[in-house]
This record gives C-alpha cells, sequence and structure tokens, in this order.
C-alpha cells in the first residue's frame, strides 16, 4: 500500500469516523460489482475493474509503460496483461505512449492515473479530469487521447513541454452521507461559491468538500511519486481549489490560486484563444474578420461563457449558445446581460442544445465535453467552420475528420485554437509579469498577438494553408506540423521525462511503500 504520510488530524478522524458508520471501502465494492480476486480484467468491463485488477494481485499501483529496446507495452503485474494485449493491438489512440501510471486512493478507493504520450520537448504537462467513466477502455482511450493532445498543443504553441493528463475516475456513486460525520470540523477547504453541490448535484460523494479534500491529497502524493515526469494542472471536474490541495501535497503542480503565486483558473485566456482561432480561419479563408458573424455555442461553462463577451467585443452579429445545466445557462445570461444590437439566444434544454449543430451559422463553436463530432452531429451542421475549446472533439479522428474536409466544413483541430490554457500555467514557475486579470504579461499576450509565429492565429493559419495546399482533412495537417515539432528535445534537459520512466520501472515503483520511494 501507498499510505498518506502525515494527514491531518481532522482528516484522520473525519475518515475514522466515517469508516466506522459505513464501511465505505465494502460498500463501495459490493456497489461497484468488482469481480473475484482471481478474476481477468475486461477492457469493456466497469471502469473500476482496472482498480479491482490491480489489487488482485496484492497492489495499489500499476502501470503500462511502452519499451523502446524490446518495440512492445509492459505492464507491472499478471493482472494488467489484458490491458497490454489492448495497446498493442489498438491502432485508433495507442501511440507509443511513454507510459500510464495507476493507483488505488488509499482512503477513498478512487482510480488515479497519469497518462504520458511524447515528453522529448519536455515534462509531461496537463490538467486533471474528473469525470465518470463506463468502461475501462473508455477511461483507457480517454486518457491516451487528451495526453497526445497535449503533448501536439504544447508543440504548436513553441512551449518546451511534453504531452500528460491526469484522470481520476469518478468513485461509484456513494451517498454524501456516507462521508458526513455527526461534527464539521472547522479547517474545510475553500469551494466555489454557493458549494459544491450546485455544480455536482447532492447525491454522489465527489460533492462533499471534505471527501474531495482526502481525494485531492491522495492524488498530490501519487504526482509526487511520479518524480516529475508528469506536471499537473486544472480540467474538466476540477476546480482551483482541489489543485490547491494537491499543490500542498506535490511541487509538480501548476493551475494554483492567484493567491499562493499560481495562475488560477485559465478559462479566460482559453476563450480569447479560441476568437483568436476563429479570426485566423476567417483570415486564412478570405472571409474577413468577426464582424457581422453568426455564432452557435455548445456549452457556456468557464470557456463559453466569457467568450461571448470577446464575440461581442469582435461585433458578431448574433449568437445562439447552449447548455445542459440551467445554472450555467442562468450565469451566462447575468453576465452577457441587454445587448440590444446583438441577437443573442441562451437555451437550455438538451433536446434544444442538441438542435445547435443544425443552425445556421457561420461558426459552430464545441466547448463541452469532447467526442461530439462523430457521423450523425457532423450530418448535422450547417456551419462554415468549426472552432471550439473542448478537448478531442472528434471521436475517431481519423474518420470523423475526413468526413468534416469531405463536407467541405473547416475544422480547426481543437489542440490548435485552445492551448491558452497551457500557455497560462505551463511557465508559472518562472513569475509574472503585470496584473493576471487585465492578460498583461506578454509570454502570454503574444500568443494572441495576429504577428506571433507561434500565436493561435498564425498556427491557425499554417495549419489550414497546409491542408489546403495538398487537400487533406485539417486534423490530418495539424498532426503533422505538431508531430514534427515534438521531435526536438529540450534544449537544456532533453529527453528527461523518459528517463525518469524508466527509473520508476527499474526501482519498482509500484510495490514502493511511501511517495519519497
Amino acid at each position: 500500500a501507498n499510505p498518506i504520510p502525515q494527514l491531518p488530524p481532522s482528516a484522520s478522524m473525519y475518515l475514522a469516523r466515517a469508516n466506522r458508520s459505513s464501511n465505505l471501502g465494502k460498500r463501495m465494492i459490493s456497489r461497484v460489482g468488482w469481480r473475484s480476486m482471481s478474476s481477468i480484467l475486461n477492457l469493456r468491463g466497469d471502469t473500476y475493474d482496472l482498480a479491482a485488477a490491480i489489487q488482485a494481485d496484492g497492489l495499489m499501483r500499476g502501470y503500462a509503460v511502452y519499451d523502446n529496446k524490446e518495440q512492445g507495452v509492459k505492464v507491472s503485474s499478471p493482472g494488467l496483461e489484458p490491458l497490454r494485449k489492448f495497446l498493442e493491438n489498438d491502432t485508433v489512440d495507442f501511440d507509443k505512449h511513454e507510459g500510464m501510471f495507476f493507483e488505488v486512493g488509499l482512503h477513498t478507493r478512487a482510480l488515479h492515473g497519469a497518462f504520458l504520450a511524447s515528453t522529448v520537448r519536455g515534462q509531461g504537462c496537463g490538467g486533471i479530469r474528473l469525470r465518470k467513466y463506463n468502461t475501462v477502455e473508455e477511461y483507457i482511450r480517454d486518457g491516451m487521447r487528451l495526453a497526445t493532445g497535449m503533448g501536439r498543443k504544447s508543440a504548436l504553441a513553441g512551449l518546451w513541454a511534453g504531452g500528460g493528463k491526469g484522470v481520476i475516475a469518478e468513485p461509484p456513486r456513494v451517498q454524501v452521507n456516507d462521508f458526513r460525520g455527526t461534527e464539521r470540523e472547522e479547517a474545510m477547504p475553500s469551494i466555489p461559491e454557493g458549494g459544491l453541490e450546485k455544480y455536482l448535484g447532492t447525491d454522489n460523494v465527489i460533492s462533499d468538500p471534505f471527501y474531495r479534500q482526502i481525494l485531492f491529497q491522495e492524488y498530490g502524493d501519487f504526482l509526487t511519486s511520479l518524480r516529475g515526469c508528469y506536471v499537473a494542472a486544472e480540467d474538466a471536474g476540477v476546480f482551483v481549489s482541489d489543485v490547491d490541495v494537491v499543490f500542498s501535497r506535490s511541487r509538480y503542480t501548476t493551475c494554483i490560486s492567484v493567491e499562493k503565486g499560481g495562475s488560477g483558473n485559465p478559462s479566460v485566456p482559453t476563450a480569447a484563444g479560441i476568437v483568436s482561432a476563429m479570426e485566423g480561419a476567417l483570415a486564412e479563408t478570405g472571409m474577413g474578420d468577426l464582424k457581422g458573424k453568426k455564432i452557435a455555442i455548445q456549452g457556456v461553462g468557464n470557456v463559453g461563457r466569457p467568450m461571448i463577451r470577446y464575440l461581442l467585443e469582435k461585433g458578431v452579429s448574433s449568437i445562439v449558445a447552449g447548455d445542459v445545466d440551467a445554472v450555467a445557462v442562468e450565469r451566462a445570461r447575468k453576465e452577457v446581460g441587454e445587448v440590444s444590437e446583438v441577437d443573442i439566444r441562451l437555451i437550455t434544454s438538451s433536446k434544444e442544445s442538441e438542435d445547435l449543430w443544425a443552425t445556421e451559422c457561420d461558426i459552430l463553436s464545441p466547448c463541452a465535453y469532447g467526442a461530439v463530432l462523430n457521423e450523425e452531429s457532423i450530418q448535422k451542421i450547417n456551419a462554415k467552420f468549426v472552432v471550439g475549446a473542448a478537448n478531442n472533439q472528434l471521436k475517431d479522428p481519423h474518420t470523423h475528420g475526413e468526413l468534416l474536409h469531405d463536407r467541405k466544413i473547416i475544422y480547426v483541430p481543437d489542440y490548435v485554437a485552445n492551448r491558452m490554457g497551457i500557455v497560462n500555467c505551463a511557465n508559472e514557475a518562472y513569475g509574472r509579469v503585470g496584473r493576471l486579470e487585465h492578460l498583461e504579461d506578454p509570454a502570454i499576450t503574444r500568443h494572441l498577438d495576429h504577428e506571433y509565429e507561434f500565436g493561435v492565429y498564425q498556427t491557425t493559419r499554417r495549419v489550414l494553408r497546409l491542408a489546403f495546399d495538398e487537400n487533406i482533412a485539417t486534423n490530418k495537417a495539424a498532426d503533422r506540423l505538431a508531430d514534427e515539432a515534438l521531435q526536438q528535445p529540450h534544449p537544456i534537459w532533453g529527453h528527461r521525462s523518459q528517463q525518469i520512466i524508466d527509473s520508476l520501472v527499474e526501482d519498482q515503483w509500484h510495490t514502493c511503500k511511501s511517495v519519497a520511494e
């Protein structure tokens, strides 16, 4: 096991009380239906079968790494042998990913993961995602795609960073009260205004702030144990307050709060970057600028909402924006206010949100979860361009990129357009120039400058120009440019993350009993 060192006394009492009252670990196992300890991992089985397979080998950790000498995948224990076979036979998402590491939380029993694609340019950098996955395969594929996208995103942005992603599989549904004691401790972590229940609902333990504190303490220790081959940040399902908890246990963390010297939530600069990508796409196709254009936005969360403000400043003629979350729509409505000269329509129901795909507009902007561009949705699209913030928008990059190309819909790949999050926090340790809320730091604002070689605008134009010149899908053009850049070693540290991964394997990381080993 990997015990959490120096757990705060209040947390220790809290967990002890929870374990006495609900025997949480056994209840979670029974609810998810884990197999017997002699079972074989099924990639199409429940996500937490992966945790069970690791524990069936008498461990709390596991890994799958690509062995360059043997030209194949190596796994940490026999229970993960099905994962090895799956990766070696996969032709969709696996691209010799350097490593994927897993740990079962000692107290929460949550499945923590870190995925690393190419790290030739630098440490694997990317946010931690917390969400529900239905199968082991869905969890593994999402981690691989996200890590690959982060590497390509950083490479095209000219950053010396590789591809990495943290993924926590949302634990089985356990009532909040299972982790609530008769007394509430005074030292509670900071949470968003209105409480987490507003965002996550009240029927799941992850909406309990104290449980989240333990969850992200565990992830911080897991992150420290990886010795810096992966540097974490914030992503979907995770708040800056959660990242601060991770930071309290690991120095390999960015996107921490401004109060702790970090860059905070990167959503606003990300929104500005999406708008810059739209401008680049319009310019490269001879369609002018955003003035008078019609925009449809799927998702009005942390990125979609500020993007509306930027689009209004650019003089668009109409905006239709939808979200299944009524709270998010209402918040957007309050922030936007009344703008008489622009046709703005904000919609809530899932039916209307789905109809966004068929909205006649110049630009469709997916800003929610990924895998939304598929055979069905692409056939509905009534827009000239698709430019959005959501990661991994193509459900199948090989098939659906070609389908967009065939329909003559100009798609700006997500990792070309949405890079400002990683730009905002990648070099956080080097300090900040100017006031953060006004985007005054030239190291960040240059990526929004239309003249900067590695800026969003110029990169978008370069990708589209290559696609047009060779009559290929835009995602293939972007992949080619990014993969070429990914082969350039970090000028100082070389391929150091691979050295760290090799050392973790050599030192049998999966059997270590503390984060310091």
